[in-house]
């Protein structure tokens, strides 16, 4: 019998399985290193996690390119450092077409020993307008309170400077003494973000103002130990990441990544635990024979004539979904197969030269089936578990689907449940239901062509045409 690997490597079926399967570990390798194991309900289940992040988004290289990316700007070592003064800054060079629709000043864990430092965000044009986005200065000292004193640190304070009279009132008159242009307060008021990036022309339409624009935050304090924990400037945009989101500001990219990870262990335990109860069932009732051949067989007739459907959606209303449940139930539920393919195959190797000579040295039955039988069928075992992999996946996929699945982990089952269920079809939300699909379907064709590349190495038969046919 020829040699599995060397099988899998002499045919382009084993070649490309190979390949996409390293791919795929290597990224569920990097995804459980960079993600942490409760990503699911602490992050992704998260909405405050996702409150500036875009809803219903494309990906950012769908667009034509003047379509302005959804950005966050994140201040994080200061710049200078002065005598009750402390600068931070960010730049952001715009080359789009479409200004921000909206924007937000993030600021949290402000600390201060005596007295409330003061927080101003300043926005720099290329054309050298200065405008201050917003002005925090957070609630001085309790009577109840020691230093150090914490402001916004559970929940960080989100100013919106399109909501400020004072911000659109500074805009219409800087940018109508620089451009000589008439601009009305009530005009910013409702496009305060082209506004502010942009500028009239000569026949007063508003023109994106592209190149460098700089964005400073000043933090006047007391006490060289005062200091902000976070602070942030969000520019809403229209396309975001490399698979966009969904309606509920998600990133999509990182939810198919931890699909990775979870579909594959789905995928392998199921189909390893299938296997080795399946297998061992087939190899002690084809071997053995008599009541414990029956009791098997009849186990096997009623366990795969169980309507699976209605199980499973009365155990996900009962018990409360979850991963390990969704692999009990694929395990307790696709043993038969195997059970019965294997006995066949036992049944005729039982009465062979070789098992009849093991028993007459007097070794026990499960010495003759661990020696002398599961050897003869661990090709065929070992191709069956293979083809199961993907059966496992497609059915934890078919599960999230219909909503049975564990709602606490991000899968692509899950993923496409909650696109169809909030209509992602009809309103052409397609990087929400084109990834996840292709994802689950280039997942099995991966363990099928795995599968393929093994025939000769069980079929022997097989692998003789094909040496003819060379």
């Amino acid at each position: 019998m020829l040699s599995p690997y060397r099988v899998v490597l002499d045919s382009w079926q084993g070649r490309a399985a190979l390949i996409l399967l390293i791919l795929m570990a290597a990224v569920s390798l990097y995804t459980l290193s960079s993600y942490p194991l409760d990503y699911g309900p602490r992050v992704w289940n998260n909405p405050s996690h996702w409150a500036e992040y875009p809803k219903a988004v494309p990906p950012a290289w769908s667009s034509s390119g003047l379509s302005f990316p959804h950005t966050i700007l994140v201040f994080e070592n200061p710049s200078f450092l002065g005598d009750g003064l402390v600068v931070y800054e960010k730049r952001l060079r715009y080359d789009s077409l479409e200004p921000p629709s909206g924007i937000t000043v993030k600021i949290g864990g402000v600390r201060f020993q005596s007295a409330p430092p003061i927080i101003e965000v300043l926005m720099i044009r290329p054309d050298g307008i200065e405008i201050s986005l917003a002005t925090v200065s957070p609630g001085g000292p309790r009577p109840d309170e020691a230093p150090p004193y914490l402001r916004f640190g559970d929940q960080p304070l989100r100013v919106f400077p399109a909501s400020s009279r004072s911000v659109q009132a500074m805009a219409a008159q800087r940018l109508s003494q620089v451009y000589g242009a008439e601009i009305r307060e009530e005009d910013v008021s409702q496009r305060l973000e082209q506004y502010l990036f942009s500028r009239p022309s000569m026949e007063g339409r508003l023109e994106p103002l592209k190149g460098e624009y700089l964005f400073r935050l000043l933090l006047y304090c007391q006490d060289p130990a005062d200091g902000v924990g976070e602070a942030s400037i969000v520019l809403a945009g229209s396309v975001y990441g490399f698979m966009g989101t969904d309606t509920l500001g998600r990133d999509l990219a990182q939810g198919l990544l931890f699909g990775f990870p979870v579909s594959l262990s789905i995928g392998l335990l199921a189909a390893g635990v299938t296997t080795f109860i399946g297998a061992s069932l087939g190899l002690l009732g084809g071997y053995l024979g008599g009541r414990v051949d029956q009791l098997i067989q009849r186990a096997a007739d009623v366990t795969a004539n169980i309507p699976l459907l209605p199980i499973l959606i009365l155990l996900a209303y009962t018990f409360r979904p979850g991963l390990i449940l969704i692999i009990l139930l694929l395990t307790l539920f696709s043993w038969p197969g195997l059970t019965i393919l294997t006995r066949s195959m036992v049944i005729q190797l039982r009465n062979s030269a070789l098992v009849d000579a093991a028993k007459s040295i007097g070794a026990g039955y499960l010495r003759i089936i661990a020696r002398h039988i599961a050897p003869n069928v661990a090709p065929y075992i070992l191709g069956q578990m293979i083809l199961s992999i993907p059966s496992a996946i497609l059915a934890e996929a078919g599960l999230s689907f219909l909503g049975l699945g564990d709602p606490q982990i991000p899968t692509w089952g899950s993923i496409l449940e909650q696109a169809f269920r909030t209509g992602a079809v009809f309103v052409g939300y397609w990087w929400w239901v084109v990834p996840p699909g292709l994802l689950i379907a280039l997942t099995s064709i991966s363990f099928i062509l795995l599968a393929l590349s093994l025939e000769p190495a069980i079929n022997p038969r097989l692998a003789s045409r094909r040496r003819r046919a060379a």
